[in-house]
């Protein structure tokens, strides 16, 4: 599973970051309580800081839904690898396959056949055992119902059928042999509750889960916050702590507050800027691993359906290769990531990040010394390509000029950052770049529908590539006009990609496919669907005066939240004494910053009301 879009979104905006906003904990506890809250809304709202064994993290993620066949966004989905285990999991020692539900599996037939052998014992939160009929049940679903293929639909379409000979095996019959296994990132469901929902692709799952992770979803309410229980039925036993409470806040200045106050145990996604100011902060460790997102902007080379029907609203000009590549030359990576963000990063070549060394596009690869940045090197492809300079410094050609909007997320001071450095590195080369600056649900409606040139992108990906390979393949893009009935990247489409994304999956020698996911990633960063600007390091912090054991993945200076596996708090424990006391200036739980403290309730708990927000780290 990865993050992506709402089903068949194709967005994932800038990195997460934080609005400049400061708070004011004193004079928010004198605040008015908004109307049109009741009592009643108040009975499972966030727990304050006297509960040792209730960890409270700081999320403004989106939450489409958490049903494991529909949703796509990175908060509901990272919460979906808590709630259900997979067939097979990934390793938080180096991503590779490892135990899941099943104990261990064997390929035959020269790679077409798989036959996984369940773990003994095995229970549903409820009690009921799990067998292979809950595998079967979840594979067949995804392979004919395409409302129920939406969040990993790619991963089966190499399957044929799938068997449940006995309780305790499964085998999955592949049409043709292939390197990923085909066990891995898929959420394994509990038959006997999903059959007996008429609608499973409508259905919410957003209370009293049953599920097979270390934590179970308890309770949701929209923008206030989400609550998971620990699964005492959990097959590597269960958590050290009874809840894991996710906490709204409009902002990461507000996060970063209430980190310090007490009011939270955990924030992910920090700025440098705030990373920084926490790294001396008592009872707060600090923490920067290794991330597993590639951010970029996303370019609309001319958007069309499946079966070639164009849509969407894009500047014709950009289905110029040669104005495309002329955008990549005059784009200074270094210098985004050294003056955007401060180094804590790598910088970017190509959709999978510099984290998965084995198959990220080395930055010595031809393709890209050949468009590395050289502004005049732009200019003079420009030229050729007929491009000439108008009297206003933009360049036209048949009447067309190179004038592009770049949408930004107005509460996003990382894009604004960088469309200040963007605007005029174009504007050199003679490209007249727009910002539009609106919040991210605009932006995000107008990735679906097209109506765009230019936006902040950004997805989360796993240790295997051939999910991310598969939605830049022609068979992801849209079935409608709207942008509806696919889930694909950047709407790019490449015959030549197509027969080597065939050629990497069933290719079993490690090396050759390598050289094949190489090759991939080079066409791409040549064609240039888009513009990868780093991979940032993932800057983490928490209280450690109250939690300990946390896990990272990779384990080797990896992260703790946003991992592809749920490992980061699986072992967390309060710490040694504590008693739940929060950090110097008490708890004050609660605290909504659209600006200025708009509303603190206390009547025995606090309920959030902030705005629905998506944001590249929303897109896994």
């Amino acid at each position: 599973m990865r993050t992506r879009h709402r089903k068949h979104l194709i967005r994932a905006l800038s990195i997460a970051a934080a609005a400049a906003l400061l708070v004011a904990p004193a004079a928010a506890a004198n605040a008015a309580a908004p109307t049109g809250i009741h009592a009643a809304d108040l009975s499972d709202s966030p727990s304050s800081g006297n509960d040792a064994k209730t960890m409270r993290i700081a999320t403004s993620g989106f939450v489409d839904t958490f049903n494991p066949w529909v949703s796509i966004y990175l908060l509901p989905t990272n919460l979906i690898r808590h709630m259900y285990e997979n067939l097979v999991q990934n390793s938080d020692v180096d991503g590779s396959p490892t135990k899941g539900l099943a104990d261990h599996w064997d390929v035959t037939d020269g790679g077409k056949t798989w036959t996984f052998t369940l773990q003994d014992d095995l229970q549903w939160s409820d009690g009921e055992p799990i067998t292979s009929a809950d595998v079967k049940y979840t594979f067949d679903q995804m392979m004919t119902d395409p409302d129920l293929s939406v969040a990993n639909g790619n991963l089966v379409t190499n399957f044929d059928s799938v068997e449940a000979p006995d309780d305790k095996t499964v085998v999955i019959n592949l049409k043709e042999a292939q390197a990923p296994n085909p066990g891995i990132e898929i959420p394994i469901l509990p038959e006997h509750i999903w059959s007996e929902i008429s609608n499973p692709a409508e259905y919410a799952n957003d209370a009293d889960v049953v599920g097979s992770g270390p934590f179970l979803l308890e309770s949701y309410k929209a923008n206030q916050f989400i609550t998971l229980k620990a699964n005492p039925t959990f097959w590597q036993g269960a958590p050290k702590i009874d809840k894991l409470q996710y906490i709204y806040y409009t902002n990461s200045d507000a996060q970063v507050q209430a980190l310090r106050s007490g009011d939270v145990d955990f924030v992910s996604g920090l700025t440098p800027t705030q990373y920084d100011a926490l790294q001396d902060v008592d009872g707060i460790t600090v923490h920067s691993g290794i991330g597993r997102r590639y951010s970029s902007f996303s370019i609309n080379s001319g958007l069309k359906t499946v079966d070639g029907q164009p849509f969407g609203t894009g500047n014709p000009a950009l289905a110029d290769l040669e104005v495309r590549q002329a955008m990549r030359l005059s784009t200074d990576t270094k210098t985004l990531l050294d003056k955007v963000l401060g180094g804590l990063g790598d910088p970017g070549t190509s959709f999978v990040p510099a984290s998965y060394p084995q198959w990220t596009l080395p930055t010595d690869d031809p393709a890209v010394t050949e468009l590395a940045y050289d502004p005049e090197k732009a200019k003079a492809k420009l030229d050729a390509a007929g491009w000439a300079v108008g009297d206003d410094g933009i360049r036209v050609k048949d009447g067309q000029k190179l004038s592009f909007r770049l949408l930004t997320d107005a509460s996003s001071p990382t894009e604004q950052s960088i469309a200040q450095y963007f605007q005029p590195w174009m504007k050199e080369i003679g490209i007249d770049i727009r910002v539009e600056s609106s919040d991210s649900d605009t932006i995000s409606a107008a990735a679906v529908s097209g109506d765009y040139d230019i936006y902040f992108s950004g997805w989360s990906i796993g240790p295997d590539p051939d999910y991310q390979l598969g939605i830049n393949t022609c068979a992801a893009l849209p079935t409608a006009t709207d942008g509806s009935g696919g889930t694909h990247q950047d709407g790019w489409c490449n015959a030549e990609f197509d027969k080597m994304y065939q050629e990497q999956r069933t290719e079993t020698d490690p090396d050759k496919r390598q050289a094949i996911v190489h090759d991939m990633l080079a066409l791409n960063f040549t064609d240039t669907a888009q513009i990868t600007y780093w991979y940032a390091s993932g800057l983490e912090a928490y209280r450690s005066d109250r939690f300990t054991g946390f896990r990272m993945m990779p384990a080797d200076g990896g992260i703790i939240a946003n991992q592809s596996g749920y490992w980061g708090f699986m072992q967390v424990s309060p710490v040694a004494g504590e008693d739940g006391a929060a950090g110097a200036d008490g708890p004050n739980v609660g605290l909504i910053v659209t600006g200025v403290v708009i509303a603190v309730i206390v009547i025995g708990a606090i309920v959030f009301v902030v705005a629905r927000r998506r944001k590249s780290a929303d897109a896994e």
